[in-house]
């Protein structure tokens, strides 16, 4: 059996989605600022697919500007707005738990004389309020806050951040990647000025996000160029890309009560089975606030590589806590944030289930995965220890 539990890294294309691009990668290829037919038939199916965006988040759609993907959309959220109210002031606030094409971008404006502020977070990965609100200054100019993490799954509490946001006169931006089809977002009653979001976490294809971008809020360009996106990002638009988020994005939101409650069911079965079957376990993440699809799990003495390699052996696709980069083995910045030890977070695996996740798939985990972890300990000297009472 094969079964795919990494639907946070991305997600298959579903056929309806795959139907409404093809003409477009097939016979309908006039470029959408072309103004014969073949142009006009592909502007109508860009403004078609804005609409369908818009519609999902209650907003108007010039308010929405499509991106090359999520992570284009974070950078110019963030580098936009800097580089827009530099004069106002260059002060800006985020969390130590977010993407990395939120921290890198803020990495990046700290060398160009701006100051960041990192929120920590909680054990359970949420910011405290209080903090947020200490943290404000005279001269901060943006708040960027996740809705929720795409590792362990917390939400965090978007309308009261954009709250404060609004009593002290700061934009404020959300990445809404993870949290985008799953959960209901008003931007008629939503205090937040931003919002990314990504086209393949939600059955859409690859390459294309978008940026809400609220009326009346001025950033600068990230991208210069052509006219494209009403003047605010150059580039011919992928037009396949973009109908198939359109119609994504349309079909996560037909029904987003019972998606989420039968996804709920079935990742709260796999957590407790694991965690009955397995000793030495914790849960990652807040217990209640979390994505209905995220389980995040720390297996004390062992490595989360050897366990994904094991788990890949018997067909079962999953994620670490763990990620290379450059060549050497880092643990998770998101799990260092919510207090686990280095040794601790290297023993992390993330399970994230999807719309095609059975329960058949999940009793077969569950099979699998206790006897993989004992194997693994079994070779551990941190185990022996445990096991002779010597820890």
């Amino acid at each position: 059996m094969n079964v795919y539990l990494d639907y946070s890294a991305t997600t298959p294309i579903k056929p309806e989605v795959l139907e409404a691009m093809m003409p477009f990668l097939t016979q309908q290829y006039g470029n959408p600022s072309s103004l014969h037919s073949f142009g006009r038939e592909s502007r109508k199916a860009v403004d078609n697919a804005r609409d369908q965006i818009a519609k999902t988040l209650n907003a108007s759609p010039d308010e929405i500007f499509f991106t090359g993907g999520g992570s284009e959309a974070d950078n110019w959220a963030i580098k936009g707005t800097a580089y827009a109210l530099k004069s106002k002031g260059r002060h800006i606030i985020t969390t130590a738990i977010e993407h990395h094409a939120v921290l890198h971008a803020c990495e990046y404006l700290e060398k160009e004389g701006f100051q960041v502020t990192y929120l920590p977070v909680d054990e359970n990965g949420l910011i405290s309020l209080d903090d947020l609100k200490n943290a404000i200054k005279s001269d901060t100019i943006l708040i960027s806050v996740m809705y929720a993490n795409n590792e362990i799954g917390t939400i965090q509490p978007i309308e009261e951040i954009g709250r404060i946001a609004r009593e002290h006169r700061v934009l404020f931006h959300t990445d809404a990647v993870q949290a985008y089809g799953h959960l209901e977002m008003d931007t008629k009653n939503l205090p937040v000025d931003m919002i990314s979001i990504s086209a393949h976490k939600l059955y859409g294809p690859k390459g294309v996000g978008a940026l809400y971008l609220r009326k009346g809020v001025r950033i600068h360009n990230l991208i210069h160029g052509g006219g494209q996106e009403k003047k605010k990002r150059a580039g011919t638009e992928n037009i396949a890309g973009i109908v198939g988020f359109g119609k994504a994005a349309e079909l996560a939101y037909i029904d987003v009560e019972t998606h989420d409650q039968r996804l709920t069911a079935l990742r709260d079965d796999l957590k407790n089975q694991l965690m009955e079957a397995i000793p030495y376990t914790r849960l990652n993440g807040h217990p209640e606030r979390r994505l209905c699809n995220n389980v995040n799990l720390s297996f004390e003495f062992i490595e989360g590589e050897s366990m994904l390699l094991s788990l890949d052996m018997v067909g079962i696709g999953a994620s670490s806590g763990s990620a290379c980069t450059s060549g050497s083995l880092d643990p998770s910045h998101v799990l260092l944030a919510i207090g686990l030890s280095h040794e601790i977070a290297h023993g992390s695996l993330r399970l994230t289930l999807g719309d095609m996740t059975t329960q058949e798939e999940i009793d077969y985990v569950v099979k699998q995965l206790p006897p993989i972890v004992q194997r693994l300990r079994d070779m551990s000297p941190l185990y022996e220890q445990v096991k002779e009472g010597n820890r």
